[in-house]
């Protein structure tokens, strides 16, 4: 997939989160792999779970560095995955970055929040759980809450998928025909 967004322009899907590090910052991407990580889980996340979780740490007085906005990115695609490239469509993307409230959260950390669809809501609570994430001192307690479980139900839809493809799976053959035999020749019967 290619994503154009803002004079960015991004390769795959995993790196639609990485947009807001590169605006913010001059390190190089591959340092954020664990970010990076958890940016994708978090982008994929039910809104309900970010909600429960989240959702009154969401309502503190938190800096807006970037207020959340709604796009559109052109996907593209490639035939059978190596072919070359076309224009798949469009999908709606909601980004924000915030500074959460310190008081409220503990956190001063800068968060990105990408998602797809036009919650501006979920893209917050993705953004807060990224600063919470990025606060070494709170990092394994919302690893735990946020992270450890999301990617639980995430890898277990993944193999539910692959299960439901699989189940209707053809497999073709084809019979090679022997050397110097003609199909359109008949043995005549003796």
């Amino acid at each position: 997939m290619h994503v154009r967004l803002n004079k960015f322009q991004f390769h795959d899907s995993q790196r639609i989160a990485q947009v807001g590090l590169w605006m913010l910052t001059d390190t190089p991407v591959a340092t954020y792999a664990p970010r990076q990580r958890w940016l994708s889980i978090l982008s994929r996340a039910p809104a309900d779970f970010l909600e429960k979780h989240l959702g009154l740490l969401a309502q503190g007085a938190h800096q807006w560095l970037r207020p959340a906005e709604t796009g559109l990115v052109m996907v593209r695609a490639r035939a059978g995955g190596t072919g070359q490239r076309f224009n798949f469509g469009e999908a709606t993307v909601t980004r924000c970055v915030i500074r959460p409230d310190a008081a409220l959260t503990g956190s001063r950390q800068v968060g990105v929040g990408y998602v797809l669809g036009c919650s501006h809501r979920q893209a917050l609570l993705v953004a807060l759980g990224d600063a919470l994430l990025q606060e070494s001192d709170l990092h394994s307690r919302w690893y735990e809450v946020l992270i450890a479980p999301l990617l639980q139900m995430q890898t277990q839809a993944s193999l539910q998928h692959h299960e439901q493809t699989q189940s209707t799976r053809v497999e073709f053959f084809t019979v090679a025909r022997e050397a110097g035999t003609d199909p359109s020749r008949q043995e005549e019967p003796a």
